[in-house]
């Protein structure tokens, strides 16, 4: 676990970037408006087949504190030949610089009283806030369930990501559990552990600013309109009209 001495009282939080060079450039430009005193990245910055080394060298040269996500795992602990069809369009993109910075994130981050994970303490696959039924629904996860997943986090402001779904769940004891939304992807499916879809209905970057005050953990949403043809251009050229459609649109 990174521990990092202080946190600010302003915290930019991005998550879920995949690639979208064009997204990013949105969301940090945003962000330097709005002015915060730190950004922590929460990971799965370059799975996909859009801008994957475009991406690397940003969030490389921007200033920022930058945990994995399960894809950034999958993209150095894979065999290539082995990797699904986003990993591989990233990895193949990438340089040895690239990957060997995502080798160095850790899966964890503490900066004073936050802490910030992928998607649960425990693993970087399990939805935190939601969960998926057997018939592939998605709901928000109870409270019991939410906070049973939060034992022995002890931290006032709490970071999530995964799901690509923007949402914020304060505890019974005030702790505050953030999911920023994803900068890059508004809308995927995946298997596991049935097949379901994820999205949000708009092509918007998001990401959310925490700030601290004396009641505690306040968060604005951020949806971050940019021109999304690129990205598309992209996803289409490689022949995935899902990402391109997703990108584009926000829906599957």
């Amino acid at each position: 676990m990174s521990n990092p001495p202080d946190s600010p009282a302003r915290i930019a939080v991005v998550a879920d970037i995949h690639g979208n060079a064009d997204a990013l450039s949105a969301v940090l430009a945003d962000i330097g408006r709005h002015g915060a005193d730190m950004v922590v990245n929460l990971g799965d910055h370059l799975s996909g087949p859009l801008a994957a080394a475009e991406t690397a060298d940003m969030v490389m040269a921007h200033e920022m504190v930058s945990i994995r996500g399960n894809h950034d795992r999958w993209l150095v602990e894979q065999d290539a030949a082995e990797m699904g069809p986003s990993d591989r369009a990233a990895f193949d993109q990438l340089g040895s610089r690239h990957l060997d910075w995502l080798r160095a994130l850790p899966p964890t981050a503490r900066i004073g009283d936050v802490f910030a994970c992928h998607a649960t303490p425990g693993d970087d696959l399990t939805y935190w806030l939601e969960e998926v039924g057997a018939d592939g629904r998605v709901a928000m996860r109870s409270h019991e369930g939410i906070a049973e997943l939060a034992d022995g986090v002890e931290a006032g402001l709490i970071l999530c990501a995964h799901t690509h779904i923007p949402r914020m769940v304060r505890l019974g004891n005030g702790r505050v559990i953030l999911n920023p939304g994803s900068v890059g992807l508004p809308a995927y499916d995946d298997d596991r552990p049935v097949p379901h879809v994820m999205q949000t209905g708009t092509p918007a970057a998001r990401w959310a600013l925490a700030e601290r005050g004396g009641s505690g953990w306040a968060v604005s949403f951020r949806q971050v309109p940019y021109d999304t043809a690129r990205m598309a251009g992209l996803a289409r050229a490689a022949g995935r009209e899902d990402w391109a459609r997703a990108v584009a649109t926000g829906w599957l």
